[in-house]
């Protein structure tokens, strides 16, 4: 597998460095965004090819950002991220086009192997 980029975007700093490191035996390149306007302003520098996405950040909201990343690409991979068991927000996200979703605390090798299966997909 060629070195992938993933995008963590979560306001917890410790969600990120915890993905980073679990990733970090990847030949992935993990990019981390602590809010809305800077994971849109990464998606375009960088080119993400799969983007983690928390569903509640102060500022813009993960459905909201969601939105945004599918008009800009609608290829774009997306797998959300929710600390609260928010069904109807992960419909509409669903519905937006995420591929999967998990709820926090979520158990960090099936993310992984859920990203690296969506990677290769």
């Amino acid at each position: 597998m060629e070195c992938k980029k993933v995008l963590v975007v979560d306001d917890q700093y410790g969600i990120r460095i915890l993905v980073k490191e679990v990733f970090s035996k990847y030949p992935l390149q993990v990019l981390q965004a602590a809010n809305g306007m800077q994971a849109l302003e990464i998606v375009q520098s960088d080119r993400p090819d799969l983007i983690l996405l928390d569903m509640k950040m102060p500022g813009m909201d993960g459905l909201e950002i969601l939105r945004r990343l599918k008009k800009m690409d609608e290829t774009l991979k997306v797998i959300m991220m929710t600390a609260y068991g928010e069904l109807d927000m992960v419909e509409k996200a669903t519905h937006l086009g995420a591929l999967a979703h998990f709820t926090k605390p979520f158990d960090i090798q099936d993310l992984c192997n859920e990203v690296i299966r969506q990677l290769a997909s």
